[in-house]
């Protein structure tokens, strides 16, 4: 029999995802919400760690070097806010944590990549995160049909105005010629 902590856990895991090692290079698509408005960041680097496999709590920190600075991100595997995550390189490490590569620029920060099968790692078929991806793309899309109506609308209406005032213009213009 689980118990209630278990099954509030297994309500809220991912049924399936990928399988991230640390030396992997991901790139991880991210939800992220300003206001109103959501979009989705990407970002691409060296996982140096990886903790908790198994558990809900799960989590793969994520470094790369931007502007010449290090820049880390932590992120839960199974949360809601992580739309994909995707390996585009595989390399052979020995350790789990690789918080050596902190350390280490240039050529000496490389690491001995390892062929894999990209499709059998990266294809996870969640309906779930399909669906929320599906949705915010038809909602941009909704939110800029209603946008470009606005405009047109409103381009509409200076259109009319301005054909009324030529209208006027010609009639006046038309009355000066006849009381002359």
């Amino acid at each position: 029999m689980q118990s209630v902590v278990a099954k509030i856990e297994a309500q809220y895991k991912k049924k399936a995802v990928v399988d991230v090692r640390s030396g992997d290079t991901v790139r991880v698509s991210q939800k992220i919400r300003e206001g109103k408005k959501e979009r989705v960041q990407v970002f691409e680097g060296l996982t140096i760690r990886v903790s908790r496999r198994n558990s809900p709590t799960s989590t793969f920190t994520v470094r790369r070097i931007s502007s010449g600075i290090g820049v880390e991100k932590t992120f839960l595997i199974h949360s809601p806010n992580v739309l994909k995550v995707e390996v585009t390189r595989r390399a052979k490490v020995r350790r789990n944590y690789l918080t050596y590569m902190r350390n280490l620029t240039g050529k000496n920060a490389r690491l001995m990549g390892v062929d894999f099968d990209k499709e059998k790692v990266n294809v996870i078929h969640d309906e779930e995160a399909e669906a929320e991806a599906e949705k915010l793309k038809e909602e941009a899309e909704k939110a800029h049909e209603e946008k470009e109506k606005k405009e047109a609308e409103k381009k509409a209406k200076e259109d009319a105005k301005a054909d009324e005032a030529i209208a006027k213009h010609t009639a006046v213009k038309t009355e000066k010629k006849v009381s002359e």
